[in-house]
């Protein structure tokens, strides 16, 4: 498996973005050929065993380290602003009615808990149509299709003679970790643990803030110590990020709404770090999407709770977070170009080529990147 476009070159085409103008960026200058070999299939031994890039925005240079060593960049006073969302088995094999035929769907979103409507991701899309009855488990659930979102995308109810508590008890039950399809292969048992945050709280996501699984109980206890402050907004993970950029123009592109929560006390802390003139770390681009979407007209962070579909790419002016935590993305992702808004086009493509060149890994289960 490959996300290459071009093979010509890891790089093909980026000497003639070197000076390009940020106005008007295409998805074709966010293209790079990425190797099978280097998407990580499963997480490193111990969480904070991952390499860590670390690009310093002002002196434009690049140090290679390892994950444990992020306590160097800490100060007392900073303060690390962690999403506490919660990975649920949202992955649910099944048959189709009458025909047998083996689906799967992914649960994507609750749409009514009293009538049990989701909006789910389909497989294969084309088998599954409005009217179709699909089966999962052990007939523990069954659910009807009922509208067509996208290619991929439905409306299912499930017909279920219980109460939410005992549907979701039975999802749990019988669903797998929703782990993506790039990893070919299935879920294990490993990925119950590994697939999940060590802060993992509230429930809703189908995919974990990634940067964040670096962390281990440890590293925090020392970043307490060190005087360090944690604090934890909420996004939950749908296909915001996931869903893949289609449009040349970025400026047509549509990002999936998904649920977040800043809290009042987080927001003051927030302001109270920017005041005191220390950083303000993103640990993931959940983060930094929820940050930027509750934003007051005199820069300061707003407590607030809704959705968002924020969309960032270069160019962008960032409000709160002067530092960032993240993985390495596949090219031409909406993740991609965050992390090319924050750290600048050309310092972060530069970045990326030198990391496949060093054997980073890439995606959910790769290394990590820290921009200062």
């Amino acid at each position: 498996m490959s996300f290459s476009i071009e093979k010509k070159d890891t790089f093909a085409g980026l000497k003639k973005h070197r000076f390009i103008s940020t106005i008007n960026m295409k998805l074709s200058q966010f293209r790079f050929d990425l190797p099978d070999s280097r998407i990580a299939k499963y997480p490193a031994e111990n969480r904070d065993d991952s390499k860590l890039m670390v690009l310093d925005r002002k002196t434009q240079t690049i140090e290679h380290k390892t994950f444990k060593d992020i306590l160097d960049y800490v100060n007392e006073g900073d303060s690390l602003i962690l999403n506490d969302t919660k990975v649920f088995p949202a992955h649910l094999h099944g048959n189709k009615e009458k025909t047998g035929a083996s689906i799967e769907i992914f649960l994507l979103r609750e749409l009514n808990p009293e009538f049990k409507y989701w909006d789910v991701l389909v497989e294969p899309a084309r088998k599954i149509r409005v009217g179709n009855k699909l089966y999962f488990g052990d007939d523990d659930l069954v659910a009807e299709v009922i509208d067509n979102t996208t290619s991929r995308g439905r409306t299912i109810r499930f017909i279920f003679d219980g109460n939410n508590d005992e549907f979701i008890s039975v999802v749990k039950r019988i669903g797998l970790t929703p782990i993506p399809r790039y990893l070919n292969r299935a879920a294990e048992e490993i990925d119950k643990e590994r697939y999940q945050t060590i802060f993992a709280e509230k429930e809703g996501s189908i995919a974990p803030p990634t940067a964040g699984l670096h962390f281990s109980r440890e590293l925090l206890i020392r970043m307490d110590i060190k005087g360090a402050n944690i604090g934890k907004i909420t996004l939950h993970l749908g296909m915001g990020a996931a869903r893949e950029v289609e449009v040349e123009d970025l400026t047509k592109h549509k990002m999936d709404s998904e649920n977040y929560l800043i809290s009042p006390e987080i927001a003051k802390l927030v302001n109270n770090t920017m005041a005191n003139g220390k950083r303000v770390i993103a640990v993931g681009s959940s983060v930094l999407r929820a940050l930027e979407s509750s934003v007051s007209s005199s820069k300061t962070l707003n407590p607030s709770e809704g959705w968002t579909g924020k969309f960032i790419f270069p160019p962008y002016d960032f409000s709160n977070a002067n530092a960032l935590i993240t993985n390495f993305h596949a090219p031409r992702s909406t993740n991609l170009m965050l992390i090319a808004a924050f750290g600048g086009y050309d310092f972060v493509m530069k970045a990326y080529k030198e990391a496949l060149n060093k054997d980073y890994n890439f995606l959910c289960y790769g290394d990590a990147m820290l921009i200062l």
